[in-house]
């Protein structure tokens, strides 16, 4: 990995056996990542960069006008997401097995009163991946049908600049658990952008074909996602 400055744009350099250069600007704050065939020349790979600086430019300011949420106090009245709804808080001293349940229009936690936050904050992360978990299983074997692939195997992990990753050898995908927060059809999207890279691994008009024929509102549902509010840790 190499770090170079072209301008005042920051670019993390990755040089991989790939056909072509591919950049990316990252949430949350606009990072710059370039993949760059072994091949290229570092004055190639330069004029090629600074093509797509007003692109770049772009995503940044796209990423600095992004709302994200306030940091998390974990206290009564606080507002979270679920499944793209908001919730407020209710903090319930409770002398046994910590838990999170949805109740009446309120998101209940259920702690020891000498708690901290970051450990009600973990309550309420583990009832985040139970609940995805639960979704994605739901979800999983109709669209590997439809599809017409079989994941060999799927989890739920912390990301800090994906939504979701295929590891087409393995056939192994991973998803975001900040997609518990987001509204259901994202997270379906992001399962179907995935499922289908077992079908064609890279982003290329193959793959939009399919996407289009298999989720074809599947645009708008990336645009509602990339626009819904960053996590207060961003993404950690």
């Amino acid at each position: 990995m190499t770090i170079i400055e072209i301008g005042s744009i920051t670019i993390q350099l990755n040089r991989k056996a790939i056909k072509n250069l591919h950049i990316s600007v990252l949430p949350p704050d606009g990072r710059v990542r370039a993949s760059v065939p072994e091949y290229m020349t570092d004055a190639a790979m330069r004029m090629a960069v600074i093509r797509r600086i007003p692109w770049i430019k772009k995503q940044q300011n796209n990423f600095i006008k992004q709302p994200r949420q306030s940091e998390r106090e974990m206290v009564n009245g606080e507002c979270h997401y679920l499944w793209g709804r908001r919730y407020r808080l209710n903090v319930v001293a409770h002398i046994g097995k910590h838990e999170a349940k949805l109740n009446r229009g309120r998101l209940h936690l259920y702690v020891n009163p000498m708690v901290t936050a970051e450990q009600k904050i973990l309550v309420l992360t583990t009832y985040y991946r139970n609940v995805l978990k639960k979704r994605i299983s739901d979800l999983l074997p109709i669209w590997e049908n439809k599809i017409g692939v079989d994941v060999a195997a799927w989890g739920v992990k912390k990301m800090k600049t994906k939504w979701g990753s295929c590891n087409t050898q393995a056939k192994r995908i991973w998803l975001n658990l900040e997609l518990a927060k987001k509204p259901p059809e994202c997270l379906e999207y992001i399962l179907v952008h995935e499922l289908v890279h077992l079908l064609e691994r890279n982003h290329n008009d193959r793959f939009k074909a399919h996407m289009d024929k298999l989720l074809p509102d599947w645009l708008e549902r990336k645009a509602l996602l990339n626009g819904l509010p960053l996590n207060y840790d961003n993404w950690l």
